[in-house]
């Protein structure tokens, strides 16, 4: 029995099939069949990934690295293939797949080289009391690490875990998306061929329970990227087995113009942030607020970009289709509210959304309690509000149960006005550059989710901190002991207030 991963995914995710199809969403061509992993087989897979990862353990952290530096080059040679199989899977175009795939490799890249710098054992000082103690600290792989994927940058994101935590000496299950299987298969079936002797990076596919039983087959950490709402269930279930999380969600990011901005750069900024990927990107801009005194050429700047754009599955079209049929009634929904309740529609509306595309859409002056800017749209749609100063907009672009990125368009008070938002990540006079740069954590706070990938962060994420302490010679003052003599804690008291106490 086969089912396409298209539809509702609740439901289908609710019923038992032995495989499912992945569809291309620009067409409805089927792309490939992939198998349901059932409880039993999610488990083998974890016990087949634990009984591996001691020898990838063994092999050292340049061990690790030589095996890694194959899996690059062979990624880098390869690129033009996945970059295909990304584009049948989710619809986006190819240019857009490979700058995905030039990102997941350059990020291969750092992990391999600063695991080591970043995970080794170092030596810490033991403090004036402790002199007599060698201080160390390092950081030892947790074991199996189950890795949850999203299907909007199937390769990308998942990677920031995959990468990192293979890096750290980790063995792991991956469980890609059900709409973009064939991405985490080609990924492992590569690895598996650069790296044949240790097979450490293993595949699930299948739907939600699929991914439930991940959580439950005894893993000693999940990463997960995909909707808030998932990311509590994967959380309650790891709970009952307390197994640590790493949290990857949603996010409703918010673009602040100011006074000075450069205009033509922030709404080219904002643009791209909004509509490439046909806006189905977690730190994409959703929300806009700019300064009155340059709300009007900046809202004219932005309208003739975006009106100029125009999906397709064509090799031309700056953007593809919504890969996941169900959020096209999303997107329809909070176009109809903005709208409704008072929002001007300065390019596209309604009738923009025509299944599986979505033309942009741009909508100025909304309430502020409107679905289009509490709730995440993730479609090729943007919000343009003015506001008084920057200090309302601050205060609109908090105003959120999110917390995942954000870009600030100021020339004189940018990292002043980063510093002030609650988010994860903030981008200033760019836009989503902080995705590019291996070396920086990459995670958010409140409904975005927390813990980080990428950078020294991301490697930390997938180890556990040991420390270690050695005596090198005793001490005439020794109170951890019962045969201490009398008066020696009244002794440590008088050191520590000469010591401390000024």
């Amino acid at each position: 029995m086969t089912q396409t991963a298209r539809g509702n995914v609740e439901e289908i995710a609710s019923a038992r099939f032995e495989t499912f199809q992945s569809i291309d969403p620009r067409t409805g061509e089927v792309v490939g069949e992939h198998p349901i992993h059932d409880a039993e087989a999610v488990e083998n897979e974890v016990a087949a990934a634990r009984e591996a990862q001691s020898a990838w353990d063994e092999l050292g952290f340049s061990g690790r690295g030589q095996h890694l530096d194959r899996w690059r080059k062979l990624l880098v040679k390869r690129l033009d293939e996945l970059a295909g199989v990304v584009c049948a899977e989710t619809g986006k175009p190819l240019e857009d797949a490979k700058l995905e795939l030039v990102l997941v490799i350059d990020h291969l890249a750092w992990a391999t080289s600063n695991a080591e710098k970043v995970l080794k054992r170092r030596k810490v000082s033991p403090g004036v009391l402790m002199s007599n103690q060698t201080a160390t600290v390092e950081y030892i792989p947790y074991g199996v690490v189950g890795v949850i994927g999203p299907w909007n940058y199937p390769a990308f994101t998942p990677m920031g875990s995959i990468a990192y935590a293979l890096a750290a000496g980790n063995a792991v299950v991956f469980k890609p998306s059900e709409l973009t299987p064939g991405v985490g298969e080609w990924l492992v079936k590569t690895f598996a061929e650069a790296v044949p002797e240790h097979p450490v990076f293993r595949l699930v596919t299948g739907f939600g329970q699929t991914g439930a039983a991940l959580c439950q087959a005894g893993v000693n950490k999940v990463a997960f990227t995909g909707s808030t709402a998932t990311g509590k269930r994967v959380m309650a279930s790891c709970a009952e087995n307390l197994i640590p999380v790493l949290v990857e969600c949603g996010g409703k990011d918010a673009l602040i113009v100011d006074s000075d901005a450069d205009l033509a750069a922030a709404a080219d900024a904002a643009v791209w942030g909004a509509m490439s990927n046909a806006g189905q990107t977690c730190i994409g801009v959703e929300r806009v607020y700019v300064h009155d005194a340059v709300a009007d050429r900046f809202l004219k700047m932005v309208s003739d970009r975006a009106a100029k754009l125009r999906p397709g599955g064509e090799p031309g079209a700056d953007f593809g289709p919504i890969t996941m049929a169900s959020q096209v009634n999303i997107i329809r929904d909070h176009i109809d509210d903005a709208i409704k309740r008072g929002g001007r529609a300065v390019v596209g509306g309604r009738d923009s959304v025509r299944p599986p595309f979505v033309e942009p859409v741009v909508i100025a002056d909304v309430p502020e309690d409107s679905a289009a800017i509490t709730e995440e749209t993730f479609g090729p749609t943007l919000v343009v509000q003015r506001v008084r100063d920057v200090d309302e907009a601050v205060a609109h672009a908090n105003a959120t149960k999110y917390g995942l990125g954000a870009t600030v368009f100021s020339r004189a008070r940018g990292v002043e006005l980063a510093r002030r938002l609650r988010s994860g990540m903030v981008a200033v006079n760019s836009v989503i550059a902080f995705a590019g740069v291996p070396a920086l954590p990459f995670g958010g706070v409140g409904d975005s989710g927390f813990g980080r990938i990428h950078g020294a962060d991301g490697l930390r994420e997938f180890a556990r901190p040991q420390s270690v302490t050695r005596t090198k010679f005793k001490i005439p003052l020794n109170p951890m002991s019962f045969a201490r003599p009398k008066g020696t804690v009244g002794t440590v008291v008088k050191l520590i207030k000469v010591m401390r106490g000024r």
